[in-house]
């Protein structure tokens, strides 16, 4: 009997488009034999799934959903190749049912999401009722992503944009909460969506990054001022930073709805704190994208008719 190797695996995944515990388990039950693998996988419901994984299913949704009381939210991206089947209720329908899931998974990344049992229909792994809606709506389509967010001592607020292009959760601690701070949320949760920060504040930007941005930022100092001394080489490399930091950290950012265009989103979740006799803090977000760093098909109109009609 051959050992069955990760490099077997990911072959077979990536000719298939199955999870890969289900590949696994196939490999296992055939010895190792790829051909008779095929078939078993085949034989589980995923036959078409296997026409189709090769095509990029870059486009989608993002879709938010929050618990009743507003402790626990999560935020899922599923792909599917056009836009056209994107914006199809099935398509939106089965998307809905996939978050619904993955607000309670115990599962902490996407191949163990993909081998627990479906719960609208237990007698399959969500990998399989994802193959059978590949089936159905006809293109490949891919789960992509998900993370929970939960919040003891406060609520998570959601908000999609543009109809499921972004996504985003905010983590929000406080002892005070009434429509006033849940819109303050909803303003964060939309700035964090329309100026795309990578970090809540600068604790989370990571040490290594600012040295690598100073080490750039030095050069490029001294190249622009060869004749300076270090003391204002170093005085423009920092004022560089902190520049970028405003840019990239959401809480140092200017809140775009700031009447007088200066106030950062910290200096606003304070000011409605303080009108709400609130201790307010802002924990983190998460910010999801559709197709964020997937490669996206350039289709060919003309080339795809002939194509079809035996040009």
């Amino acid at each position: 009997m051959a050992a069955v190797t990760a490099a077997m695996v990911k072959e077979l995944r990536e000719m298939t488009g199955a999870g890969m515990m289900d590949c696994k388990k196939a490999l296992a039950a055939t010895e190792g034999d790829m051909d008779k693998a095929i078939e078993f996988l085949r034989e589980k419901g995923l036959a078409t799934a296997q026409k189709k994984a090769g095509r990029i299913a870059a486009e989608g949704i993002v879709y938010t959903v929050v618990s009743d009381d507003e402790k626990k939210a999560v935020v899922v991206e599923v792909n599917a190749e056009t836009d056209f089947v994107a914006k199809n209720e099935k398509f939106r329908s089965y998307v809905a049912d996939v978050a619904a899931q993955a607000l309670n998974t115990t599962a902490s990344d996407i191949e163990g999401f993909l081998a627990e049992k479906w719960s609208k229909d237990e007698s399959m792994t969500v990998q399989e009722a994802l193959a059978a809606q590949i089936s159905v709506i006809g293109e490949n389509m891919n789960i992509r992503r998900f993370q929970q967010v939960e919040e003891a001592n406060g609520f998570v607020a959601s908000y999609i944009h543009a109809g499921g292009k972004i996504g985003v959760l905010v983590d929000v601690e406080t002892d005070v909460i009434n429509d006033a701070v849940k819109e303050m949320a909803r303003n964060v949760a939309m700035q964090a969506a329309a100026l795309k920060p990578l970090y809540t504040s600068e604790k989370e930007v990571d040490a290594a990054y600012i040295e690598k941005e100073k080490e750039i930022l030095t050069v490029a100092a001294k190249n622009e001022k060869p004749d300076a001394n270090d003391k204002i080489i170093n005085g423009m490399v920092m004022g560089r930073i902190k520049k970028e930091l405003k840019e990239i950290c959401l809480l140092d950012q200017v809140y775009v709805k700031a009447e007088d265009g200066k106030q950062s989103v910290a200096n606003y979740v304070a000011e409605v704190a303080k009108a709400n006799g609130a201790k307010i803090e802002i924990k983190k977000f998460v910010r999801f994208e559709t197709g964020e760093g997937l490669q996206k098909k350039e289709e060919n109109f003309a080339e795809e008719v002939a194509k079809q009609m035996g040009m």
